[in-house]
């Protein structure tokens, strides 16, 4: 079965997160919010938006060939890592213009 694409919840920025058990909190990372689905069309990398981005995102595609999963949906940011081990905004968009999407190791997180 061909899984649907799931529109991402969109994170809000606040000053201080709130507490308690019914929280969910994420850490801000510069990036491109993705949805990885594994099927039994194959692999798939779609933007926040829903646009197939497979093809950009060579390195990620592979990685997740060795998950051994059937089915699956992950959510996350594809991030590069400067130098500081900061996350660095225009890195992963000279990786994916240049085509060089595959050089440099990206999790889902």
């Amino acid at each position: 079965m061909r899984l649907k694409f799931i529109p991402p919840l969109t994170p809000i920025l606040v000053e201080q997160p709130r507490e308690g058990d019914d929280w969910i909190h994420e850490v801000k990372f510069d990036g491109y919010r993705s949805q990885l689905t594994i099927d039994e069309d194959g692999i798939r990398i779609c933007g926040c938006k829903g646009h197939d981005w497979t093809s950009k995102y060579r390195d990620p595609v592979k990685e997740a060939a060795n998950l051994g999963a059937e089915n699956a949906i992950v959510d996350g940011e594809i991030i590069v890592l400067n130098e500081a081990g900061l996350s660095d905004f225009g890195e992963p968009r000279m990786a994916i213009t240049s085509g060089l999407a595959g050089g440099k190791s990206h999790e889902p997180h």
